[in-house]
């Protein structure tokens, strides 16, 4: 019965493609039009990223409903299995730079082709794990490679496409992996009980292959592809390929290294660290503390707290970028950090006293911090950088985020297993988040950019509205035009 599932899922893609073409859809010079209405190619990339990126990381959290289920069928101890989700943040995070240095100078379509292929790779060998060192090389190694790539590309990828408006395409695409994610942890709960370990990773690295392959297709490393401007810039702005060509990587180079003389750049990865390694010790052990003895919270309670705590976040994914590009992300940064700090304070009382509405005010008031919190450094490195490429300065600050997300609970579980009791776990994140707290307000303003001059180290070819000769082609693409044709294939 599980295959026909997988080719019931296929049928559904198809089908809706087809529906797709059905309502008129066409082409236009800046996108698509539907009906009469003509979008922006911008915003399809949006679309098409959303879906991406639901697809190649909602796996990573839902995985986490299935630690019980190893531990008793292949009777592996809760901290070996947990390495690997320490080894899968690890990696993820170290890649940053490297993924982001690739995608600047030769364009994240050609990045993510290799993470679609990973990801199917990945998931099939997870379905056949029975050992915990093929548990840790498929899932914590393989797996986190992709889930990097599609990180890290789709946010950089997305950017480009935006003059304007980005905070409301960083929103949506955060908000919409938000929701995904949710909806991914209850198919995954789905498959498992309905079909077994291999089902539940083959369904979807199948379903999920097709798409990412087929997201690949459609996304374009720039709007000069199909010979647009990026949305909101002015009509007589020249149409110029900045990437997948030699003034790519000139540009690229010399931006990170004027990048990394500033102190902005090394507190942005540092901000990211501590604010990942403060909320990530609530995300993995938040369930486990409201079922501990000491506190007496029923299983039920429990999620229902958990699941609070994520509605919640997904709604300040979406809302925060848009403060953010409107009011300046400094500000918007620091009030979320501080919204992931000082309830922690609540969450203390509501573990000493046991008081439900008390965990309930937590996750409400957290929720809305840490979700904010992750949202923000898309818009906050367009407010320093402005046009600039900031795929490997994105890199490197999902580098900090990767590796806070791996130390912080470790650090937490050692702490619990020492002493015995939750709250300098609490006390831990408070300290962590704080940090950050300190280090947003040593963030220059973002009213001006940082690095307001760095194309002046360019030779002038280089420079923005330079002619370019080297206009590199999408295979099948032809220039000014959308469709098929546009998509090609690697």
């Amino acid at each position: 019965m599980s295959l026909p599932l997988v080719l019931v899922a296929v049928g559904l893609l198809v089908f809706v493609a087809a529906g797709i073409r059905g309502v008129g859809v066409g082409k236009s010079p800046t996108g698509i039009t539907v009906g009469s209405k003509d979008i922006h190619y911008a915003w399809v990339i949006v679309a098409v990223a959303s879906v991406m990126w639901t697809m190649s990381s909602a796996i990573r959290f839902a995985t986490s409903l299935l630690v019980s289920d190893f531990e008793n069928d292949f009777g592996w101890d809760y901290g070996l299995i947990a390495l690997a989700f320490t080894f899968q943040w690890v990696l993820s995070g170290s890649l940053g730079p490297l993924i982001g240095w690739f995608g600047d100078r030769h364009g994240v379509r050609k990045v993510m082709f290799v993470g679609a292929i990973l990801f199917i790779v990945g998931m099939l060998l997870v379905g056949t794990v029975n050992t915990l060192w093929q548990f840790w090389l498929y899932f914590g190694v393989i797996l986190a490679a992709a889930m990097a790539i599609f990180q890290i590309t789709l946010i950089s990828g997305v950017t480009v496409w935006f003059r304007t408006n980005l905070g409301v395409a960083m929103g949506t695409l955060q908000g919409v992996q938000g929701i995904g994610t949710a909806i991914m942890i209850a198919i995954v709960a789905v498959l498992f009980s309905q079909f077994g370990l291999k089902w539940t990773f083959w369904g979807p690295g199948l379903v999920g292959g097709l798409v990412l392959l087929m997201g690949v297709k459609f996304f374009l490393d720039e709007p000069a592809q199909m010979g647009a401007r990026p949305y909101g810039a002015p009509k007589d702005e020249p149409i110029q390929f900045l990437q997948g060509n030699e003034s790519a990587r000139v540009r690229s180079s010399v931006f990170l290294k004027q990048a990394q003389r500033t102190t902005s750049f090394w507190n942005l990865i540092g901000i990211h660290f501590w604010g990942c390694a403060g909320h990530n010790i609530i995300l993995v052990f938040l369930v486990a503390i409201t079922e501990d003895e000491s506190v007496g919270l029923s299983r039920g309670m429990a999620v229902a707290i958990y699941i609070i705590l994520t509605i919640v976040s997904t709604l300040t994914r979406f809302g925060v970028p848009i403060a953010a590009d409107r009011a300046g992300s400094k500000g918007v940064m620091g009030v979320s950090f501080a919204m992931q700090t000082f309830p922690l304070l609540l969450l203390l009382l509501a573990v000493a006293t046991g008081s439900l509405p008390l965990f309930f005010l937590f996750a409400i008031l957290f929720g809305i911090g840490m979700g904010g919190e992750m949202s923000a450094f898309p818009i906050i490195n367009r407010q320093y950088y402005g046009n600039a490429p900031t795929g490997t300065t994105y890199g490197y600050q999902m580098m900090g985020a990767g590796i806070g997300m791996a130390v912080g609970p470790l650090a937490a579980g050692f702490l619990w297993d020492v002493t015995g009791v939750i709250w300098p776990m609490i006390i831990l994140s408070f300290a962590l988040s704080l940090i950050g707290v300190v280090s947003i307000v040593k963030l220059p303003g973002t009213h001006q950019h940082v690095l307001p001059d760095w194309e002046e180290m360019l030779p002038a070819e280089a420079r923005s509205g330079a002619a370019i000769d080297e206009a590199p082609q999408v295979p099948g693409t032809v220039t000014g035009t959308l469709g098929a044709e546009t998509a090609g294939s690697d």
